[in-house]
C-alpha cells in the first residue's frame, strides 16, 4: 500500500509539519494547506515544501482523504472544530499534537463521523537524513493506511495498538524528560556563570558523555522554542496530575520557559539568553 492517489490536508505547517509534508510531496502525494491568517514564515515554509494552498477550508476538507493536525498544543481542539464545522466525515483525522490523552478523546468526540488516529512525532524534522518516528494508535485500518502513506519516506511509523491516547501519552512521557532536562541544564549553566564557575561546570559535564550541561550551544535554541515547549510541558503536568504523580517539576520548567516568551525566531547568544532569566521573580 502506498500514498499515490491519496490527498492529505495539513493543519498547519510549522517547521515539523512542513518537513513531514515535504516528505510526502517527494513521493507524489498531494498535500493541501489553508493559508488564511498564517504568518509570512509559514507561507514560505509551505511554498518550499511544495504544498498546494487552498483558500476555502470547506474545499480543502472535501478534497482531503486524510487531515494531519500538527501544530502548537493550544490550537489542537480549534483545528478539530474547524474540521467538524466543515463537515469532515468518513475520512481519517490524524491528531499529531503534543497534547494529553484526555484532549485526544475530546477531539475524537468533536469528530464522531471521522476516524481519529492518535499520533505523536518524536525526533527532529525529517531533513538532512533525519528520521523521526511517528507513533500511532487507533483504528487498525486507518493506521495501516498511514503506514503505507509514509512507507517510502524518512518518517518511520510505529504502531501502538488501537487504544486512543497511547501515542499522546508516550509523547508527553518523552517530552517531559527531554524538554525539562534542557531547561534545568540552562538554569544550572546560568547559575554557574553568575558565580564565575561556568568553565569548571563545563569541564565536569564533558567528563560525563551525553550530559546536556555540556551543550551550551543549545541554550539559545531552547529559548526560541519556549513558546511551543512551555505549553507542551503544561500538557505533561496535566497528565502527571491525572495519573496521581507529582506535577510541580513540569510546571516549574514551564514557568522558566515563560521567561523567554516573545523570543520566537530570535537570534540570541548564550549570554543574552541567560540574561532573560534574570528578570523579576
Amino acid at each position: 500500500m502506498n500514498g499515490l492517489g491519496t490527498t492529505v490536508g495539513m493543519l498547519h505547517p510549522g517547521s515539523m509539519g512542513a518537513a513531514v509534508a515535504a516528505q510526502l510531496r517527494r513521493f507524489g502525494v498531494t498535500v493541501l494547506w489553508y493559508p488564511e491568517g498564517r504568518s509570512p514564515a509559514t507561507l514560505a515554509r509551505a511554498d518550499a515544501a511544495g504544498l498546494e494552498a487552498v483558500g476555502d477550508l470547506p474545499v480543502l476538507l472535501e478534497r482531503a482523504d486524510i487531515i494531519i493536525s500538527l501544530c502548537p498544543p493550544a490550537a489542537a481542539e480549534d483545528n478539530a472544530r474547524l474540521a467538524a464545522d466543515g463537515g469532515f466525515a468518513d475520512k481519517v483525522f490524524v491528531e499529531a499534537n503534543a497534547i494529553a490523552p484526555q484532549r485526544v478523546s475530546r477531539i475524537a468526540q468533536l469528530l464522531p463521523d471521522a476516524v481519529v488516529v492518535d499520533a505523536a512525532v518524536v525526533g527532529s524534522p525529517p531533513v538532512g537524513g533525519k528520521s523521526p518516528r511517528l507513533y500511532v494508535s487507533g483504528d487498525s485500518a486507518a493506521v495501516a493506511r498511514l503506514s503505507g502513506l509514509f512507507s517510502a519516506t524518512d518518517v518511520r511509523v510505529h504502531r501502538l495498538g488501537e487504544q486512543i491516547g497511547k501515542a499522546s501519552a508516550l509523547k508527553l512521557s518523552y517530552t517531559s524528560y527531554q524538554k525539562a532536562s534542557r531547561v534545568v541544564a540552562a538554569v544550572a549553566y546560568g547559575l554557574a556563570e553568575a558565580n564565575g564557575v561556568a568553565d569548571e561546570l563545563l569541564d565536569i559535564a564533558e567528563r560525563r558523555p551525553g550530559s546536556y550541561l555540556s551543550e551550551t550551544g543549545y541554550i539559545p535554541k531552547t529559548v526560541t522554542r519556549a513558546w511551543r515547549w512551555g505549553p507542551e510541558l503544561e500538557e505533561a503536568a496535566d497528565l502527571l496530575s491525572e495519573c496521581g504523580l507529582p506535577d510541580e517539576l513540569m510546571r516549574a520548567a514551564a514557568a522558566v520557559l515563560a521567561r523567554w516568551e516573545g523570543t520566537r525566531d530570535a537570534d540570541l547568544s548564550v549570554a543574552e539568553a541567560l540574561e532573560l532569566l534574570h528578570g523579576d521573580s
